[in-house]
C-alpha cells in the first residue's frame, strides 16, 4: 500500500452506445447493484482520500448515483480520449499531492488487493514513473499492448497503431494504472492525438515518461478481473460471473442450493449456515436468513429479514420491510410487504399481508387480505399473538385484532376486534330448499323453446 495519500479518479464518459439504454452504462446493475457502485465499493475498501467521477453524457444519472459517497463528479465534454478525461480532474485535485489510481467505472470486478498491489509496485524500490495494469488475454482482440521485460515496459501502443509483431504480443493493456501527482498532471499536458483515431490516449504518458528516461513497470492480473461491460451482452456475463462466485461461496459457508444455477443473489445478500434453497429462488437486495430456514421453489425474497428455521414459499413473495421472526411459515402464494412477523406466526396460503404485524403463532387462514390503501394512504393492520383468521377474510385496516380472537371465515372486519373475542362480519346464509332444481327444469324448457 501507498505511504501517501491516494485518490481515485472514474473514467465513465463514455456514451455506452453499445448498451442502447437511457440508463448511462455505468449504471447499469449485476447482482441488484450498478456496476460503477461495484468499483466504488472496492475503492473504499483502500480507504482513499479523494474520488472523482469523470462523466460526459447523462451526468445527471451519475450524480445521483455517487450521491452521499463523497466522490466528486468532473465533466468532460467533448469526449477527446482517455487522457483528456483524466485532464478534467486536475481541479478537483488541484491541492492533492499522492498516489493517483486511474479507473474505468464499466471495469467493475477490479479487487482492493490489485489496487494495492499496483501501489506497492509504485512505490517500489526502483521508482516507476507509472504502473500499468495488464493482463493475458485468450483473445487479444483490439486490446493496446504492452511490451515487457522482466515487468519493465518497452513499450505500450494501441490496437490501431500496432505493427503486425506488436499486436502478435499477448499481454494487453487494461487501460488501469497508478501514477504519483507530480507526474500526471505535466504527462497529460505533454500527449498529443497524433494518431489513428485523433485521441488523446492515457497510456501515451508511460511512453513520455520512457522518453524522459523514467521506466514504467506492468503488473498482471487475470483477465476475467478487467472484463469491460460495453454491451447487454456483456453485462449478462459478468451477471453470470458474479452469480458464480456468490453460489460458490455461500455453499462454501454451508448453505445447501438444489440447483445452484437457477438461484439469484445479491450484491449484498447475508445467509448463514445450514439454510437450505430450492430451485428458481430469486433474492432482490437487502435480504438477511437466518440459520435453519427453508426457502421452496419459485420465491423471490427483497427487502426481507428472515429469522431462523422460518419456511418460505413455495412461490412466496417477501417485499421489502418485511421481518420474519423464528419458525415463521410463509406458504405458497402468500406476499408480504411491510409486515413484522413474530416468532412461530403462519401464513399459509393464498394471502396478502401489508403494512402489518402478526404477533406469535398466530395462524392467518387461505385467502386472507389486509386492505391497506384507500387509494389515498396506508394504514396498518394489528393481529394479536395466538390470533385466528379464518380463511377468505379481508382486515379493512387501521384495524387491531386482539391476541387470542377468532375471526370467523369469510368476513370483513372495520372494527377493532378485543382479545379472545370471536368476531363474524358477512352476509346471513339463506337457503330456499327445491330452488336449484326448478331452476334448471324451467331454463331448460326456455332453451328447447328457443330452437
Amino acid at each position: 500500500m501507498s505511504p501517501r495519500p491516494v485518490a481515485a479518479i472514474i473514467l465513465a464518459a463514455g456514451m455506452g452506445t453499445r448498451m442502447k439504454s437511457e440508463t448511462h452504462k455505468v449504471l447499469h446493475p449485476i447482482g441488484g447493484r450498478p456496476m460503477l457502485l461495484h468499483l466504488m465499493a472496492s475503492v473504499d475498501a483502500i480507504a482513499p482520500a479523494r474520488t472523482v467521477v469523470v462523466v460526459g453524457a447523462r451526468r445527471e444519472q451519475v450524480e445521483t448515483a455517487v450521491a452521499g459517497t463523497g466522490a466528486v463528479v468532473a465533466a468532460q465534454e467533448p469526449q477527446l480520449g482517455t487522457a483528456h478525461a483524466v485532464l478534467q480532474a486536475k481541479a478537483a485535485l488541484a491541492d492533492f499531492e499522492g498516489d493517483i489510481l486511474v479507473l474505468y467505472g464499466d471495469v467493475p470486478f477490479i479487487e482492493s488487493a490489485t489496487m494495492r498491489l499496483m501501489l506497492s509496485k509504485l512505490n517500489g524500490a526502483d521508482a516507476p514513473a507509472a504502473v500499468v495494469l495488464g493482463f493475458r488475454a485468450a483473445d487479444p482482440g483490439a486490446y493496446g499492448r504492452i511490451d515487457a521485460d522482466d515487468g519493465l515496459i518497452r513499450k505500450m501502443v494501441e490496437f490501431k497503431d500496432a505493427s503486425p509483431a506488436e499486436r502478435a504480443i499477448d499481454l494487453c493493456n487494461s487501460g488501469l494504472l497508478a501514477v504519483r501527482s507530480a507526474d500526471l498532471w505535466p504527462l497529460l499536458e505533454r500527449v498529443g492525438n497524433d494518431n489513428a483515431a485523433g485521441e488523446y490516449y492515457l497510456p501515451d504518458i508511460v511512453m513520455l515518461a520512457k522518453a524522459d528516461g523514467r521506466a514504467s513497470r506492468v503488473v498482471e492480473t487475470a483477465e476475467a478481473e478487467v472484463m469491460g461491460i460495453n454491451s447487454r451482452a456483456e453485462l449478462a456475463v459478468a451477471e453470470a460471473r458474479f452469480q458464480n462466485e456468490r453460489r460458490s461461496h455461500f455453499m462454501k459457508e454451508g448453505v445447501t442450493l438444489t440447483d445452484p444455477g437457477s438461484v439469484f443473489f445479491a450484491f449484498d445478500t447475508r445467509i448463514a449456515a445450514d439454510v437450505s434453497i430450492a430451485p428458481n429462488v430469486v433474492f432482490g437486495p437487502g435480504v438477511s436468513v437466518g440459520a435453519g430456514t427453508r426457502i421452496h421453489a419459485f420465491s423471490h425474497i427483497e427487502g426481507a429479514n428472515i429469522g431462523e428455521k422460518a419456511e418460505i414459499g413455495p412461490y412466496a413473495r417477501l417485499r421489502p420491510g418485511t421481518t420474519l421472526a423464528a419458525h415463521v411459515k410463509i406458504g405458497n402464494f402468500v406476499e408480504t410487504k411491510k409486515a413484522v412477523f413474530a416468532e412461530g406466526a403462519k401464513a399459509n396460503h393464498l394471502s396478502y399481508i401489508g403494512d402489518a404485524s402478526v404477533g406469535a403463532k398466530a395462524n392467518i387462514g387461505a385467502g386472507t387480505i389486509t386492505c391497506n390503501y384507500d387509494g389515498f394512504f396506508k394504514y396498518r393492520t394489528e393481529i394479536g399473538a395466538g390470533a385466528f383468521i379464518g380463511s377468505n377474510s379481508a382486515l379493512v385496516a387501521p384495524v387491531k385484532i386482539g391476541d387470542g380472537a377468532i375471526v370467523g371465515a369469510g368476513s370483513v372486519m372495520t372494527k377493532d376486534v378485543e382479545a379472545d373475542a370471536l368476531a363474524v362480519a358477512r352476509g346471513v346464509q339463506d337457503s330456499k330448499p327445491g330452488w336449484a332444481a326448478r331452476f334448471r327444469e324451467a331454463m331448460t324448457a326456455k332453451k328447447k323453446a328457443a330452437k
